[in-house]
């Protein structure tokens, strides 16, 4: 049985596995603070259907309060250990099924398990204060394995805390001209591929939303990730197969036999 990816800009995913359906980091908002969506519409009703739904950490572009409180009634939201406390507005979602993950536990929707891995990322809510949350990734795995990579950086054991993958959602991008520590951009991307060495992969987080008054400023760096993460990904790990989809555009991936 094939896996679906639907991409509907930045981290919001859809993944359709044996009958379950994921969706990642829902963000259905034109305008976040001080970013606007400057390429693909709005995603439609139906993206915010979901048996599951996967927040990898805890900033605003991730965990958007308001497009999760659009998720139908009883939707399963898994979310970083700590993060109701952190974030007090998830504790007034009572129409959702609240549940928080720490790496390397796991949790069961239908036939499909759901295993939360670490992420190089820092996972506060705001840039100062405690650490308290864990930023994570997500392993999905049913007929294929597919990771969800969320924010991250390179790190050193990345390959053996996600462990084998058929499938690999890598970030390769960001929301400005410059990417700080605990991002991965297309070279690093790239590298993260030929580590995972999943069968395919698709990349997100980029060329979705933009700073308002930046849009002259280095607009390759907008438009770019993409693009360049295929060209690099063909040169780091040429045995994946890569394809970069166009917002809300699907791709049906088969698992290893």
């Amino acid at each position: 049985m094939p896996v679906e990816v639907t991409w509907w800009g930045h981290a919001t995913c859809t993944v359709e596995d044996s009958d379950v359906r994921v969706l990642t980091d829902p963000l259905f908002a034109r305008r976040l603070a001080h970013l606007r969506r400057r390429r693909g519409a709005l995603p439609p009703p139906d993206a915010r259907r979901a048996d599951v739904v996967l927040v990898s950490h805890l900033h605003s572009d991730h965990l958007h309060v308001p497009s999760l409180a659009r998720l139908a009634p009883g939707t399963r939201l898994l979310v970083p250990r700590g993060a109701p406390r952190a974030v007090p507005g998830l504790r007034r979602l009572t129409h959702l099924r609240l549940g928080e993950m720490a790496p390397g536990e796991e949790t069961s929707v239908g036939d499909v398990r759901i295993r939360a891995v670490p992420a190089l990322h820092d996972g506060r809510r705001l840039p100062v204060g405690p650490h308290r949350c864990p930023a994570l990734g997500y392993v999905v795995e049913g007929a294929a394995r597919t990771y969800f990579a969320g924010d991250t950086g390179l790190f050193e054991d990345m390959a053996e805390e996600v462990g084998p993958v058929d499938v690999a959602l890598l970030p390769v991008g960001g929301w400005g001209p410059y990417l700080g520590e605990g991002h991965l951009d297309a070279g690093r991307a790239a590298e993260a591929l030929a580590r995972l060495a999943p069968r395919s992969a698709v990349p997100v987080h980029y060329g979705t939303y933009w700073p308002i008054g930046l849009d002259a400023v280095r607009p390759h760096e907008f438009h770019a990730p993409g693009d360049e993460f295929v060209r690099r990904a063909a040169q780091r790990a040429p045995e994946v197969a890569v394809h970069r989809l166009g917002h809300g555009e699907s791709v049906r991936l088969e698992a290893a036999s």
